[in-house]
């Protein structure tokens, strides 16, 4: 049963609009504040909490607070209210109505996100991961994953924030490292190792192998639905090069790319910024002039993170109208919103309509 319910007021202040998902100990709404327009609530599941407790709960919130950047999510309140059940804590943040990087990957069907926008995004990612790397000592985010990037469109394009920093930990001053904690899909060969090392450079792996999903369409190495922390011989196989798969990727990203993958961990990047010099640096491929036809990925249904819900095209078709009768009454940010929502139902939308929502988000009506 869900914490809260459509239609009730938290603290007099908050509207609550709907659910948006959960993790292990969090969900997560869409509200509406009285002046502050859509903001995401994070509500935290265990409920009677004392005030050290909710304390305790609220270091991620208390974290993004300090780690102030763009490619961050921001943290605007966070505080507790009654319940039936006893006092709940929440913190809340800004809406990002595109949603996650997965939801973004898959809106794209049968294609591969575009090389330039991939380079992009994970760019982005690495700005805002470079700001935690910084700490003195880092502050390593050990559960990056497109599930835990959001992406919306902005008047200059697509942005990316990194979000969920629950499982965030300072390193040890003197050996640099933490317990490894987080998505086994995306973590490195030294997580699974007796010590369970995590580190800055554990960080870059799970930002190479999110690019190297958004390049392929796949994961670099082959996880069983039954790998543990104690799973052996998960990384035997060698990682095939991006452009074996995708043949749009160049040589150069090809070695950007595999060096994050690098199974010992001083062969890597050593932190975020250095992997974000390298694609900064980074050239795309200069083609003919000739048209080349779209390419299509081996894996049209992007299942490697899962089976996705199916395309609704009569779900996006209505929201897409709502925007359109949002705009004509002048209520620019919301058709944006609900246009975003719209491009993860139907990707033939976001192709047809981007340009119009980055003209609705500089308030220009089109």
């Amino acid at each position: 049963m869900r914490l809260l319910e459509d239609g009730q007021m938290i603290r007099d202040t908050y509207e609550v609009e709907r659910f948006l998902g959960e993790g292990a100990f969090a969900e997560v709404y869409r509200v509406k504040h009285r002046f502050l327009g859509r903001q995401a609530m994070k509500v935290f599941k265990r409920v009677g909490m004392n005030l050290d407790e909710i304390q305790d709960m609220l270091g991620e919130a208390i974290l993004l607070t300090h780690l102030k950047h763009p490619n961050i999510i921001s943290v605007s309140d966070a505080n507790i209210f009654e319940t039936p059940h006893g006092t709940c804590g929440y913190f809340t943040m800004e809406h990002v109505p595109g949603g996650s990087l997965d939801k973004f990957w898959r809106s794209h069907g049968g294609q591969f996100v575009p090389i330039e926008t991939a380079i992009d995004l994970v760019k982005q990612v690495c700005r805002g991961i470079t700001q935690a790397h910084r700490e003195k000592p880092p502050i390593i985010h050990r559960d990056i994953k497109p599930q835990n990037i959001l992406v919306g469109y902005e008047a200059d394009g697509l942005r990316a924030r990194v979000s969920d920093f629950g499982l965030a930990k300072k390193v040890n001053p003197l050996t640099l490292l933490a317990t490894a904690a987080g998505t086994l899909a995306f973590k490195p060969p030294e997580a699974f190792a007796e010590r369970k090392g995590d580190s800055c450079a554990a960080d870059v792996w799970a930002i190479g192998a999110t690019l190297y999903l958004l390049l392929t369409d796949r994961l670099p190495f082959e996880m069983p639905a039954n790998v543990s922390w104690g799973s052996k011989n998960l990384f035997d196989k060698p990682v095939s090069p991006p452009s074996e798969t995708n043949p749009d990727v160049n040589h150069a990203l090809d070695s950007i790319v595999m060096k994050t993958m690098e199974k010992q961990a001083d062969s890597r990047y050593p932190t975020a910024k250095e992997l974000l010099s390298a694609l900064e640096n980074w050239k795309p491929a200069i083609h003919d002039s000739a048209p080349k036809p779209k390419t299509l990925t081996s894996e049209p249904s992007k299942s490697v993170l899962g089976m996705p819900s199916p395309a609704d095209e009569g779900i996006a078709k209505d929201l897409a109208q709502k925007a359109f009768k949002a705009r004509q009454t002048g209520r620019l940010a919301e058709a944006a919103d609900l246009m975003e929502e719209a491009f993860n139902k139907s990707p033939e939308l976001r192709q047809k309509y981007a340009h119009q929502v980055k003209m609705w988000r500089c308030g220009v009506s089109m």
